[in-house]
Formats: C-alpha cells, structure tokens, sequence
C-alpha cells in the first residue's frame, strides 16, 4: 500500500489537487512539525547535535519527493493552475527546510 502510495504521486496518477493540497501542504507540513518539534525537544534535552539535526532534516527526501511530484503531476495535467502550484510547492520545499 505504502509502494502504491509513492508510485501513484510519481507517476502522476494522483489528481494534482490531492497531491498539492492534502499530501503537500496539510500532511506534509504537519508531518514537518512534528519531525521539528522532536527535534526541539531532543535539544531541549541536551542530547548530541547530531541527532537533533538528523531528527530535523530526517523528512527532507519526503520533501524533495512532494515537490518533484507535484511538479511532474502539473507538468502533465497543465491548465492554469499548474504554474502556480509548482510555485507553491517549490516555496512549500524552501520553507521546509529553512525552518
């Protein structure tokens, strides 16, 4: 099911609207905040910098995943709002990472 997951959003076989709004932009920055808010408390507790940094940037590959196939899905699908969800998804993947 997992396979199926990545595979439907790398192929395009997802609809772009699912892909950017639910996958990216709702699971994917709660996922995010997750993954920082462990990696604030890790700090909170003095544990290696190694692993509060690794438990930060652990989802960055999901990230760079999200966006490269929202890219694929609206170079495919087109239609006006494609511009601009590549746009969004390509802000979406520097703000992941930058905070």
């Amino acid at each position: 099911m997992l396979a199926g997951f990545f595979r439907s959003r790398w192929q395009g076989q997802a609809p772009l609207d699912r892909l950017f709004w639910r996958d990216m932009l709702f699971a994917g920055t709660a996922i995010n905040i997750a993954s920082s808010a462990l990696a604030l408390v890790l700090l909170g507790l003095k544990l290696p910098l190694w692993l509060v940094l690794a438990a930060h940037f652990l989802l960055v590959p999901y990230n760079i995943f999200l966006t490269l196939a929202v890219w694929r899905t609206a170079e495919r699908t087109g239609g006006a709002k494609a511009p601009l969800m590549m746009l969004g998804s390509a802000l979406w993947l520097i703000a992941t990472v930058v905070l």
